[in-house]
């Protein structure tokens, strides 16, 4: 006789996070938080997202339904809760709706002269007591997740609070760049109403400031970075930003599980943004988006230049003033550059002002555009990446789906993705991009200019192209570790 087992349960998983592509995006973050949660979902996971209900995400999500009304501490009003779902998945989000605290344009972070908003602190304070509310079954829903997994400063208050509870679901918190702390005075400290234990070294404090990451970092049940390489480096000196120490004291706790992109949105052969679209099979469309990229930015249209692409911040961590001080030089070899970005204002001021003179070899456009970022991938031959620190990167995992060969500093995710094409890495057909070492400018324009050599090598170049776009950086191996975290820790707790 056949007996038939009833199947499993879905793991319940809460995701919480300041931003999620599509509904809104600053940087990889976001991209991430869109992406892993479908391939959680793909696995079997129950998993939903909590995110602020910015102006932009109530106007990109579709349709939304109030199914909560919470009352949380440090809240004048009432907080309601939007439910829907993310726009072309089935994977379930919630809003935070507090118009004192999300009700703005732009910028999540930022004010309109950059600035970070005053309240920062309080914002993030509310998105963190709703996840706990969640997260302990404290609202009418009739859903509570068995792990709690946080992403970034913004959520780091959410493993905190969940440790003064008695009975909770796990906690994962997930480092995607160090550096951004969430640092904010003693005062701001006193005025959210935090315990007063919280303020030593072991706990929240850091040199006399409260560290929202903190909370993530000393008190989640485990945590990740966004790659090996990083994961290694934080647990230094150098890239530590000061917790080097605690890391390493958690260091059994501590994983690096690298970033995938989502295939389905950065894809060459079904991307929509792209003039003509192409594959490792169809490579020769690739030369119609150069020069549709090249018309775009009102470059002369060159088939044999080669055309570098660059897409990001423009801040000295993402190497924006080792390009500066090498583009005078570039400028004589055969080269065009594009730049879409912003960032420091002495950088945005400095590059337009540089492409202003030599308007026939480099183009700027300031600010983001989702579009134009697919098409620079699309149309570019080379991808400059020389971050002095980068967590995992995205942009150089594009660029490789793409055939566009990254030229990156060998750091961080950097180092675990691109394979730096030396004579034996080419010989051996394994070669992926170009990857130097050294932070200074003298360092960029040597790979620069090996790039360059390549380039004219037809035969090896199409090598680089062809196995770059061999590489397989979807989500599916990276989200069954995710999935293994969180089965041994529901099953410890």
């Amino acid at each position: 006789m056949n007996v038939q087992r009833t199947p499993a349960p879905a793991l319940r998983v809460l995701f919480v996070v300041s931003e999620v592509h599509p509904l809104i995006k600053t940087g990889g973050l976001g991209d991430v938080a869109g992406s892993l949660p479908q391939a959680l979902a793909k696995l079997g996971c129950d998993v939903r997202i909590l995110l602020p209900a910015y102006p932009a995400c109530v106007e990109r999500a579709g349709v939304l339904n109030s199914v909560a009304s919470l009352s949380i501490p440090g809240s004048v009003d009432q907080v309601t809760l939007l439910a829907g779902r993310l726009p072309g998945t089935r994977v379930k989000i919630w809003l935070v709706d507090y118009p004192p605290a999300f009700n703005r344009t732009g910028n999540p972070y930022l004010d309109a002269d950059g600035r970070p908003w005053d309240d920062n602190a309080e914002r993030y304070a509310l998105l963190a007591r709703v996840a706990v509310a969640l997260a302990q079954k404290r609202t009418p829903l009739d859903w509570q997740p068995e792990v709690v997994h946080c992403h970034d400063w913004q959520t780091g208050l959410v493993p905190a609070l969940l440790a003064q509870e008695v009975q909770r679901p796990a906690s994962v918190f997930t480092i995607h760049n160090l550096a951004y702390q969430g640092l904010f005075p003693h005062a701001t400290f006193v005025h959210l109403g935090l315990p007063p234990a919280w303020w030593a070294f072991d706990a929240l404090e850091f040199h006399g400031q409260l560290s929202f990451i903190k909370g993530g970092l000393v008190y989640a049940d485990k945590l990740t970075s966004v790659s090996p390489t990083y994961t290694g480096e934080i647990q230094t000196p150098e890239f530590g930003c000061g917790l080097d120490g605690l890391l390493r004291h958690r260091s059994a706790d501590l994983i690096g599980i690298l970033n995938g992109i989502d295939e389905g949105i950065w894809n060459p052969a079904k991307d929509p943004h792209l003039a003509a679209r192409y594959s490792p099979h169809r490579l020769a469309a690739k030369a119609e988006n150069k020069q549709s990229l090249q018309r775009t930015f009102g470059l002369p249209v060159a088939a044999d230049i080669p055309l570098v692409g660059m897409v990001g911040r423009l801040v000295e961590q993402k190497g924006i003033d080792l390009v500066m001080l090498c583009l005078p030089t570039l400028m004589q070899r055969p080269v065009q550059i594009v730049v879409l970005g912003s960032g420091e204002a002495r950088y945005e001021r400095a590059l337009q002002a540089f492409a202003a003179q030599h308007a026939g070899k480099i183009q700027v456009r300031i600010g983001y555009d989702e579009a134009l970022a697919h098409q620079i991938e699309g149309g570019a031959d080379m991808f400059l990446m020389p971050s002095r620190f980068e967590p995992c990167g995205l942009n150089q995992l594009y660029s490789l789906r793409y055939g566009t060969v990254p030229i990156v500093r060998r750091v961080g995710g950097l180092a675990d993705t691109v394979v730096d094409a030396s004579a034996s890495s080419l010989a051996a057909g394994n070669a992926t991009g170009i990857a130097f070492d050294g932070d200074k400018a003298i360092d960029l324009l040597t790979a620069l200019d090996r790039a360059l050599t390549l380039y004219e090598t037809k035969t090896a170049w199409m090598q680089l192209v062809q196995t770059g776009m061999a590489q397989n950086f979807s989500w599916d191996a990276s989200a069954r570790h995710y999935l293994d975290i969180y089965n041994s820790l529901a099953k410890r707790a």
